[in-house]
């Protein structure tokens, strides 16, 4: 319809704003993590967006590291995050950047400050900082080196510079407003002093410049006309424009900020992840229970549900916790027309037909997805012995069970009736084989119109059947007590992972690789590891269940 409105979000009406009051003339955003740890699903918010705004505007989208603390970065983390937003689909180009190659325009804007009257080197420790500073309530009071001459700051920052002075025995403050309201502006610290080897700079460097004095910077070098970050940076917006605005660029960034993205009992921030891995309570970084990118890529979500889950959730400035259940119907939503739907046992017990000729093997042919008949069929080998899934059998069933039962019929997916007519124990009272018939005249696709059952049960024929290991994940966080302990101590879900190890899959499952996923038939969706999995023992993650309560809310 001509006429139809298109509802934006505010950050794109912002931009709209600017773009035709010609505050800039293009659009250049950036995704700017620091290489401290793996990004998780909410960085993947920050990078869709910001890319995403620059593909819709025409506009440019940049890759930087903002490495400016080495006492946390590594490059092992410089590549991981370089995958994992390859992973998701966006492309920074040739415009890949590291706050650490623009050190010495930083240094140089500082000294700047210090000849504008803007800076001074201060000699207080850390702690008496943070007394003179004030409170929420109270003003802060001037630190008794503030008014050292321009020629003194000079010389005592390029001794900072040069190594004279040892870690925390100096600092460079920006000079601004002890008794401001925003505690941010009290004369923040600029550049502390830190003899540490740099991942990209290696001993260049003795100082390092601090977060909130680097990053304006940093966008205003690279051309930024939109800093996006999230709204624990509204209160330090004030410092970003005070930095651009003294260092006189002409065509200063303009910071927006968003809510993040916060999901209901699940572990996200960088730090408490850290800390799992190096308490062992999970196997690296991309544990499948995690929700860093490369925990969900490892676990068989893909860049399209991803990318539909931040489209959900939206771009406001209001906090919200989105349910972990709208990522899983996410990753449903995406695999179900587009992967095919095989059969395995993850808990098998042999099914034996005792009318079927014991050598004879044949071939059913069987949809790969009956939803998508695009995906065609394929060549099912069926036998004499079989494994079936233990729950689709019982001695003593309740009612409207219509699954096997003695002298219940059922069908085989694809296949025959069959009638169980006895089964096998083991001394512990397991049920260790189940004995049926079968109908020849029943076979799938031969238009048999006789008698009907109520129950289809899945199978794997036991003679061509893949022996593999499947995990099934649960939520790593007990979700009755809540992500945190008082102490700051995790409530850890002893049953987040259950490794099951004798499981039989129907041969078409040969030749899978790292990352493939499928449908397991009645049983959820799966994908190969990428870790453990080898041609010769397979291994799968269960990605998701098959069935979920979650419901897309109606629109209004």
């Amino acid at each position: 319809m001509e006429n139809e409105v298109v509802s934006k979000n505010f950050i794109e009406q912002i931009i709209e704003k600017d773009l035709a009051e010609g505050r800039c003339d293009t659009v250049c955003t950036r995704f700017p993590p620091e290489p401290n740890g793996y990004l998780h699903i909410g960085h993947a918010k920050s990078i869709l967006l910001n890319y995403g705004l620059a593909q819709k505007y025409h506009g440019k989208f940049n890759m930087r590291f903002d490495d400016t603390n080495p006492t946390k970065e590594k490059t092992e983390f410089v590549e991981a995050i370089q995958d994992d937003i390859k992973w998701l689909g966006a492309d920074w180009e040739d415009r890949l950047f590291f706050a650490s190659n623009y050190f010495e325009q930083m240094y140089e804007a500082a000294v700047k400050l210090i000849k504008k009257g803007k800076a001074f080197v201060c000699d207080l420790s850390a702690e008496e900082i943070r007394e003179y500073r004030g409170t929420l309530t109270e003003p802060g009071k001037n630190s008794p080196y503030r008014d050292r001459s321009v020629e003194e700051n000079l010389e005592l920052f390029e001794n900072m510079k040069n190594g004279v002075y040892q870690d925390g025995e100096k600092v460079l403050r920006a000079k601004i407003d002890m008794a401001s309201s925003n505690i941010n502006m009290r004369d923040p610290v600029i550049y502390r002093v830190a003899h540490l080897t740099h991942h990209n700079t290696g001993d260049k460097w003795c100082i390092y410049p601090m977060y909130d004095f680097a990053h304006p910077i940093e966008d205003a070098i690279e051309g930024i006309t939109h800093s996006i970050c999230t709204l624990e940076f509204e209160d330090h917006r004030p410092l970003y424009d005070w930095v651009v605005r003294e260092l006189e660029y002409e065509k200063p960034p303009k910071q927006i900020e968003f809510a993040k993205l916060y999901l209901k009992n699940v572990v996200t921030g960088k730090r408490y992840i850290k800390k799992l891995v190096e308490e062992g309570s999970v196997d690296g970084w991309d544990d499948p229970r995690l929700v860093s990118i490369a925990a969900l890529r490892r676990r068989g979500f893909t860049p399209e549900s991803i990318k539909m889950f931040v489209e959900l959730c939206g771009v406001s400035k209001s906090q919200s916790i989105v349910d972990y259940a709208m990522l899983e119907y996410c990753i449903r939503e995406d695999l179900k027309l587009k992967r095919p739907r095989l059969m395995a046992a993850l808990d098998p017990v042999k099914l034996i037909i005792d009318n079927y000729p014991e050598d004879q093997m044949e071939e059913l042919e069987i949809e790969n997805n009956l939803e998508n008949e695009a995906l065609g069929k394929r060549k099912v080998p069926f036998g004499r012995e079989l494994y079936i899934d233990r729950e689709d059998f019982m001695e003593n069933p309740p009612k409207k069970y219509f699954r096997l039962f003695p002298g219940n019929e059922v069908r085989l997916m694809g296949a025959y009736f069959v009638k169980c007519v006895d089964y096998k124990k083991d001394e512990t009272g397991k049920v260790i084989e189940i004995h049926c018939t079968y109908d020849p005249e029943t076979k799938c696709g031969t238009g048999f119109t006789g008698r009907k059952v109520k129950g289809t049960i899945h199978w794997v024929a036991a003679k061509t059947a893949i022996q593999a290991e499947v995990r099934l994940y649960e939520n790593l966080i007990d979700e009755e007590k809540g992500v945190y302990n008082e102490d700051g101590s995790m409530n850890l879900n002893p049953n987040s992972l259950t490794v099951l190890k004798n499981c039989y899959l129907e041969p078409n499952f040969a030749g899978a690789k790292a990352y493939d996923s499928f449908q397991f038939v009645r049983q959820g969706y799966f994908c190969v590891d990428s870790h453990d999995s080898k041609p010769e023992a397979l291994v799968f993650n269960r990605i998701v269940s098959l069935k979920s309560s979650f419901k897309l809310p109606k629109p209004e």
